[in-house]
């Protein structure tokens, strides 16, 4: 019995670019599925959130993060530009933003194909690469490696918007409902697992309920 579990993800959070090699891997041995479910960064679900933070957390977040992708072996660079424009002077995000509303549609398409973590992970490499990953032809080239074209995802988008905003507004609502806010959590049988620091314990929990290593086939 294939295992699911929900993956709550964004494209602004370095930990959820972190932590999707790891769970390709986790596909690869394990009987389990993890069914993509894009959100929009907590500067838009929450836009006052880094203003209620301590000032300190963002030189641990830097940190921690870079500390974590050498830890990994997982490349990072600050985003150019970030996928989420923020005001320099409030520190929340400006109302019109030109990237992360069709990222994270891109997201839900990809994911309606079943093959949403392999573009997931091939976006973020190149968004967290630091380069700019917006030059004509970046996002396209990345994505056809495996087995995209971002052109008809964009079309699917463009038909139907409406379908594509509604699955972001209802993902946004799971994962309050699974008792978390925070990217990346991975939701099994009700239970929010967040962090990629949580890996384990996902692991655990499944193996709880017979999850079995995966059948290699050929």
């Amino acid at each position: 019995m294939t295992h699911n579990i929900d993956l709550f993800w964004s494209f602004r959070s370095p930990y959820s670019h972190l932590v999707t090699p790891r769970l390709i891997k986790m596909e690869d041995e394990w009987d389990l599925r993890f069914s993509v479910r894009p959100v929009y960064p907590l500067a838009l679900r929450q836009p006052d959130f880094f203003q209620r933070e301590h000032p300190g957390w963002i030189n641990y977040l830097l940190t921690d993060v870079i500390r974590l992708s050498e830890y990994l072996g997982v490349p990072i660079a600050l985003p150019n530009p970030d996928p989420v424009v923020m005001d320099p002077e409030t520190q929340m995000a400006v109302t019109d933003q030109p990237y992360i509303h069709r990222l994270t549609r891109l997201g839900v398409a990809a994911a309606k194909t079943g093959k949403g973590l392999a573009f997931l992970n091939a976006v973020s490499t190149e968004i967290w690469s630091g380069q700019d990953w917006t030059e004509n032809g970046v996002l396209e080239k990345a994505v056809a490696k495996t087995g995209f074209d971002l052109q008809a995802l964009d079309k699917a988008i463009d038909d139907d918007q409406d379908s594509h905003d509604a699955i972001i507004k209802a993902n946004a609502q799971a994962l309050e409902n699974v008792g978390h806010w925070g990217v990346p959590t991975m939701a099994y049988n009700g239970e929010a697992f967040f962090g990629q620091d949580r890996l384990d314990l996902l692991l655990w929990r499944l193996k709880q309920n017979g999850l079995q290593p995966r059948t290699k086939t050929g």
